[in-house]
């Protein structure tokens, strides 16, 4: 049975404040957790012999235990959120500079849920992959919320998100160099993201206003991986020429392995560890994924998350130009962040 995650969020559209107050609250706004008895990873097992996965999205009290005693300890709510802009200029400052003469690859990880450390395990897997799978080192932005670091990171939010992509536009050459997002959170029924580091008031994500976000400057190739439920609902507004985008799900389903329990989503799993690791081929590691998720969703009886892939014109030959130019490091083992 899917958890539910029950929030109020701030969509940035419309008017305000006639149409700031868009309600998620009882929307379905969770990956839903590995049932008991899955043969998707969980927290503190090792990837061939997993535990069980009990939690739901809505163990509050779990994800609190989980959490830590922010936001009583320190920093406090408020210092948080005026640090953010140094927080982001030291991220984006510390971003290596591009390899002259070829493709480079950048890539941003969005670990949008801070009361579960499965987002944060995702998203810093994808610096340790592109760093060292991928012979990049220094090309990846990191925002996520998570209370083990909100005075190290960046906090995944729509304003650190646009300063970002401002960030790596100065860095890269939108033109000839490939942008690589992933996206890491529960998703709605409504096809909104969730955003929280609870109680910082954060605004949520829509499909419309992450294309605006991408859209801020020219990036002629791009990669988006949005691993939420339902979030094949942000395949229409994202795809197009120069662009591969890849989801968790089909637009009206949800996709599992989350919880305070788990280290890694299904999808976490079965892309980024299982695919990547066996293939640089983004398209190809993709369809490896799906036929493993398809394969754990059937041992689990669970309906089918049915991820989703479009792909458009020109990014396949670009992204196969970049692979001849970089050879691929060893296979990066998952682990969870510490």
């Amino acid at each position: 049975m899917a958890g539910a995650l029950l929030t109020v969020g701030v969509l940035r559209s419309g008017s305000w404040p006639a149409t700031a107050s868009h309600e998620v609250a009882g929307t379905t706004t969770a990956q839903t957790p590995a049932p008991a008895g899955s043969i998707a990873p969980t927290k503190s097992a090792a990837a061939a012999d997993p535990a069980v996965a009990t939690s739901t999205a809505s163990d509050d009290e779990s994800a609190e235990l989980d959490s830590g005693n922010w936001p009583n300890d320190a920093p406090t709510p408020e210092q948080v959120f005026t640090a953010q802009p140094e927080a982001l200029r030291k991220a984006v400052g510390a971003l290596a500079a591009r390899t002259p003469g070829k493709t480079n690859v950048y890539a941003l990880a969005f670990g949008g849920d801070g009361s579960e450390d499965v987002f944060r395990n995702e998203a810093e897997y994808v610096d340790s992959l592109v760093s060292k799978r991928f012979a990049s080192p220094g090309h990846t932005l990191v925002l996520e919320n998570n209370p083990a670091t909100l005075t190290t990171r960046p906090l995944a939010s729509w304003t650190n998100l646009e300063g970002a992509i401002d960030g790596l536009a100065k860095v890269m050459d939108p033109r000839e160099d490939i942008l690589v997002v992933y996206v890491a959170t529960h998703g709605g029924s409504d096809h909104t993201l969730l955003v929280d580091m609870d109680p910082i008031p954060l605004d949520q994500l829509d499909p419309e206003g992450l294309a605006q976000i991408l859209s801020r400057h020219a990036f002629r190739w791009k990669v988006v991986v949005v691993n939420a439920c339902y979030s094949g609902g942000f395949i229409p507004k994202l795809s197009g020429p120069g662009s591969l985008v890849m989801t968790s799900a089909r637009a009206d389903r949800t996709s599992f392995g989350c919880g305070v329990d788990s280290d890694i989503t299904y999808f976490g799993r079965a892309w980024l560890v299982d695919g990547l690791n066996a293939t640089p081929d983004f398209v190809e590691a993709f369809g490896k994924a799906k036929a493993e998720i398809a394969a754990w969703e059937t041992k689990d009886s669970l309906q089918a998350s049915e991820p989703q892939i479009a792909i458009g014109n020109g990014i396949e030959a670009k992204l196969a130009a970049w692979r001849n130019s970089v050879k691929a490091g060893p296979a990066v083992p998952f682990e969870p962040a510490k």
